[in-house]
């Protein structure tokens, strides 16, 4: 959030607006993005006091930051949200595709259809309606989009994750599909597939017995933290590093998964 730590110069100068980005892997991205330079629209619905908070801390540092409050899985608060923050940074540069929630552990089968429809709707959807609300924007002068899927999305998820295992999977598809169709706008399309992260995510979801399980499963011996994954969102945004790159997921998984 300050000058003197900018390493990736391309950045500087960016607006950047990130969904799901009041706590977790969301806010440490903001972060990130705000040390190389760039202005941050921190997405959130529910963390009011967490966004305003980040807001406040990133321009404490000498950043710019804006807090825009909006549920993604509505798609008219999409809009809303595109334009609260190309109406205070003027532009927009890129968009990270950040929010999701896995709405409680049920069996997929034991899902009413309402249930089914809101993981969708969150995880799935949302990216869909972010995206076409962001694009007009972002070809103006060529930009990204790095969305957040999991490495559930590549392992079909357990113990009543597989419906928001299944809605990454989406995620993941659509990035390959966007890649193609929205280079020849000059908007580069990637994303980044964290593994098990100690965020605020696993605090509700996963209980002290099974977060150990999973440790048990990951080669470096340990979870990863928010801050871990905030160079693979680095790298793809810049045009400098991975101008090239595009369609492409990056595993952050301390090697749970090598595929």
């Amino acid at each position: 959030m300050t000058t003197n730590r900018l390493v990736i110069p391309d950045l500087a100068g960016k607006a950047v607006l990130i969904t799901g980005a009041s706590t977790g892997i969301g806010a440490a991205v903001a972060r990130g993005f705000a040390d190389q330079g760039a202005s941050v629209a921190i997405g959130y619905n529910s963390s009011a006091e967490k966004a305003q908070a980040l807001a406040s801390e990133i321009k404490a540092a000498g950043g710019e930051a804006l807090a825009v409050k909006g549920d993604v899985a509505e798609p008219n608060a999409c809009e809303r949200l595109v334009a609260e923050t190309t109406a205070r940074f003027g532009r927009l540069d890129g968009l990270v595709n950040n929010a999701g929630l896995m709405l409680g552990r049920v069996h997929s089968l034991e899902a009413s259809d309402q249930h089914v429809q809101a993981v969708i709707d969150l995880n799935g959807r949302s990216v869909v309606s972010m995206t076409r609300a962001a694009a007009p924007w972002l070809e103006r002068q060529g930009g990204f989009i790095i969305n957040t899927t999991s490495i559930a999305a590549r392992n079909g998820g357990a113990g009543g994750a597989i419906l928001y295992a299944a809605a990454k999977g989406f995620v993941s598809t659509l990035t390959r599909g966007h890649a193609k169709e929205l280079i020849g706008k000059k908007i580069r399309v990637n994303a980044v597939a964290p593994g098990v992260i100690a965020t605020p995510f696993h605090d509700r979801y996963t209980d002290a017995t099974s977060m150990e399980a999973l440790r048990k499963t990951i080669p470096l011996g340990r979870v990863g933290t928010p801050e871990e994954c905030v160079g693979a969102y680095l790298f793809l945004a810049s045009e400098a590093l991975s101008g090239y790159i595009i369609g492409q997921i990056i595993e952050v998984n301390g090697g749970q998964l090598m595929p």
